[in-house]
């Protein structure tokens, strides 16, 4: 049995690497300033390339595109004329606030909350470690408040059963971090990156639309993909390697601690909210399942139907629904005004990402409006197919490149707003369909999640392993969680060629090619 490394011993060249990534990325700068800065640096390198004349042929209009200046008359005109609807007409900001009306009063009631415990409380021993990756992974409904609930609360559960507490921290962290963006319901990350997948396509062609169940068939197979290899790395690699759990490194209260049960009113109010979802969901299948369903297409068709065209407003309903009855049920809401109360609590947690995009629709905006990034699409896409590198090794590449930098930019939304602009265009001149590019890229932003210093719940899952052993650094986390970054991230990737040489829809009709 292998001794996992702390801190304070010698370091291998993987932390050395981790040591400087740290590094480097307290260095950068809030991501709001980081788009801040990349518009202007959009104002001023559109000035210098317009002054050279540079040009390239649009791929779908075959006409001239001229890199326009920023600092021009029309650049001038454009950046004050177009502040306010930059930001209100961007697509991801009303997409993801409905969505969050929802999923915020579910978890505001404390639905969510007991949802899980009570799914990883009831599960079988043997099939403890698989629910609690999978109550992760499906945990991202919460947002981030699947990363304070389920690894400390899966560290209480391998306690009481005797096995040790930072295996199970490990795979909750493991399933709520690397499985961050998989799903079997259409969560608010499929609103907000389908939203800027969206805007950004639409420089090359107005009429395609990436709608947030896009990517629902592959992103739910995932989920099961996910729960199976993390349970195989949890007890055959973690497990064996912490060894016996060592009572005195722990702290008093963390092994004192017990796992609170949801109380009667809990499971009842959880009974029921299942049970007026459900009725929902018979509602809803009476409008799309009859071949006259009024919900259907205008040939009777699903796919496209006026039921995935409006998935965000029947989702929205669905969390109403559940959320209203168990706060109900619980007594958590006592009367009608308590439901936009809550409604209103859930939408302050939202205010760092209001901020955030006003910037980010400032940039891409700018970015849009220059033709820079037309302009680096098309010669980027005449040099791919210049080498000869079109096929599903420039994919590859670019899920290795994202899975990198996600190393120095935490934020999903934030590191799509930056690649987006760049590699959309250039993969839609090579015929890729934007939904495949953002599954791409959502398989390598998820995998690596656990093992970048970026991640503001490091630190707090740190400070939760220190109370099971006081010995543990940065180096015993990231030793710990980097087998299921790399086995998530390459099993992946075999997943998604797999996919795709096979064929199948990665959502309702869609496919790889546009």
């Amino acid at each position: 049995m292998s001794q996992y490394e702390y801190s304070n011993e010698k370091k291998g060249f993987f932390l050395k690497f981790l040591d400087i990534v740290e590094k480097a990325g307290n260095k950068l700068p809030h991501p709001f300033m980081i788009f801040v800065y990349l518009a202007v640096a959009i104002i001023l390198f559109s000035s210098v390339i317009s002054l050279l004349g540079a040009s390239v042929v649009h791929p779908g209009t075959q006409e001239e595109v001229a890199i326009r200046s920023m600092l021009s008359t029309d650049g001038l005109e454009f950046m004050l004329s177009s502040m306010l609807t930059n930001f209100t007409g961007f697509a991801p900001l009303g997409l993801v606030l409905v969505m969050m009306f929802g999923i915020g009063l579910a978890q505001k009631v404390g639905l969510i909350e007991t949802f899980m415990k009570k799914t990883i409380l009831n599960a079988p021993k043997r099939l403890v470690t698989f629910v609690i990756i999978g109550t992760g992974v499906i945990g991202n409904l919460a947002s981030d408040a699947a990363f304070v609930i389920i690894p400390p609360l899966a560290a209480m559960v391998f306690y009481a059963l005797g096995r040790h507490p930072l295996a199970g921290m490990a795979a909750g962290f493991a399933g709520v971090g690397a499985g961050f963006t998989a799903n079997i319901i259409i969560a608010g990350t499929d609103a907000l990156l389908s939203g800027i997948s969206t805007e950004v396509a639409q420089s090359i062609d107005e009429n395609v639309i990436v709608t947030p169940v896009d990517n629902w068939f592959f992103m739910a197979a995932s989920v099961l993909m996910l729960m199976a290899v993390g349970t195989w790395v949890t007890e055959r690699i973690v497990e064996p390697r912490l060894g016996k759990f060592d009572k005195k490194y722990a702290e008093e209260d963390a092994v004192d601690q017990k796992v609170e049960e949801p109380s009667a009113l809990e499971v009842k109010g959880l009974k029921y909210a299942g049970l007026a979802g459900l009725a929902y969901l018979i509602l809803v299948s009476l409008t799309i399942v009859p071949p006259n369903g009024i919900l259907r297409g205008e040939e009777g068709t699903i796919v496209p139907s006026l039921f995935l065209e409006n998935i965000i407003p029947i989702i929205l309903f669905l969390f109403l629904v559940v959320a209203i009855t168990y706060g109900v049920v619980t007594q958590v809401i006592k009367k009608s005004s308590d439901v936009p109360e809550f409604m209103g609590k859930a939408m302050k947690d939202m205010s760092g990402f209001i901020v955030l995009i006003f910037a980010a629709a400032q940039f891409i905006a700018y970015f849009n409006w220059t033709n820079i990034g037309v302009y680096i699409a098309v010669s980027g896409a005449e040099i791919l197919q210049n080498l000869n590198f079109t096929g599903m090794g420039v994919i590859v590449g670019f899920i290795l490149l994202t899975a990198v930098l996600n190393l120095f930019i935490f934020s999903g939304s934030a590191q799509w707003a930056l690649m987006a602009p760049v590699f959309i265009p250039m993969f839609m001149i090579l015929d890729y369909n934007p939904a495949f590019v953002q599954l791409a890229y959502r398989i390598a932003d998820s995998s690596t999640n656990i093992i970048t210093p970026m991640n503001p719940y490091v630190p707090m899952v740190l400070a939760f392993m220190k109370k099971y052993d006081n010995r543990a650094g940065f180096g015993t986390l990231f030793s710990i969680m980097l087998p299921y970054a790399l086995l998530f991230l390459g099993l992946w990737i075999l997943m998604f060629i797999i996919w795709t040489f096979i064929g199948l829809p990665i959502g309702p009709g869609v496919t790889p090619g546009l």
